[in-house]
């Protein structure tokens, strides 16, 4: 039996909320139901955050409302506090997300409160979806280095998931927000953190910034992690990480899985299709390496 790896599509929520050129409701209705079609399974739709901060997520709902859904998808949005939550509960997402990092620099100035305080915000917030039967999902940012801080220590991080785990998350994304990783530090936080979390339990998400994305993928594939954030075109970045590109392209990450005898049930010539046509919306082209070479003549 072929060694399966299930993609968590970001673009739609984290990819397109850095972008600077507007993206109508029909495009991301239209961007999320693609992506379903190339046969990827869970999908980060949007956030419920205030338009103020992140402009491009305005609408969350109307999106939620208009996609065409199908039982076999997870449709998951970001939520920041209890509000955000009862704004969400009327359009019923399968998932939500909380986010919070191993810094306690960066928590401060993405959500302007400790990690303690980070914690305490999300656990009525934890309950509620419980009581609703909603899935949840924790975000730890900057697991191996922080814009402010520097080098962040592998306990530190462990820590911080392990509490994620207890306060009621079914499953915990590590991620590599600025894109510092490398196999040796990616490596020496995983180890620490599955010494505390069941491998099942973990996700890995990798921005490419320094071209080291897939390399820390196929470190956790050796540690046993089987679920991979990634974003179609290689979309978005992270605004309170100075030059910081995108997160890796899923295009990438399919082709690569696909070569090293994984399954993912997705398409990859569908996938980026997807690439191109949400590229040109946001006026660049893909920033995915496979998405550019599948479309050479």
């Amino acid at each position: 039996m072929t060694d399966r790896v299930r993609l968590v599509e970001v673009g739609p929520r984290d990819g397109l909320q850095n972008e600077k050129t507007p993206i109508s409701i029909q495009d991301r209705v239209q961007l999320v139901n693609a992506l379903v079609r190339t046969g990827i399974r869970h999908i980060e739709v949007g956030s419920f955050v205030s338009p103020k901060w992140v402009p491009q997520m305005e609408h969350t709902d109307q999106v939620l409302a208009s996609i065409q859904r199908i039982p076999e998808c997870t449709y998951s949005v970001l939520i920041p506090n209890t509000k955000g939550f009862e704004l969400a509960l009327p359009y019923k997402p399968n998932e939500i997300a909380v986010f919070s990092a191993a810094s306690e620099t960066f928590t401060h100035k993405n959500i302007n409160c400790s990690i303690e305080e980070s914690l305490e915000r999300f656990k009525p917030i934890v309950n509620k979806a419980k009581e609703h039967n909603i899935s949840v999902r924790g975000y730890i940012s900057c697991v191996v280095g922080c814009p402010y801080e520097g080098g962040i220590n592998p306990n530190a991080v462990a820590q911080l998931a392990s509490q994620l785990l207890t306060l009621g998350c079914d499953e915990i994304s590590l991620g590599d927000t600025i894109g510092v990783g490398t196999p040796k530090s990616i490596s020496a936080m995983l180890k620490a953190v599955l010494k505390e979390i069941d491998v099942s339990k973990l996700a890995l998400h990798c921005h490419d910034t320094y071209g080291q994305a897939l390399v820390n993928i196929a470190t956790g594939l050796n540690l046993g992690i089987r679920v991979i954030d990634a974003s179609v075109a290689g979309l978005g970045g992270c605004p309170y990480a100075k030059g910081a590109s995108g997160n890796v392209a899923s295009e990438d990450v399919i082709y690569f899985l696909n070569n090293e005898g994984f399954s993912t049930g997705i398409d990859l010539t569908a996938l980026k299709d997807v690439g191109h046509f949400i590229s040109t919306l946001v006026g660049r082209p893909t920033q995915s390496k496979v998405g550019l070479a599948l479309s050479v003549p």
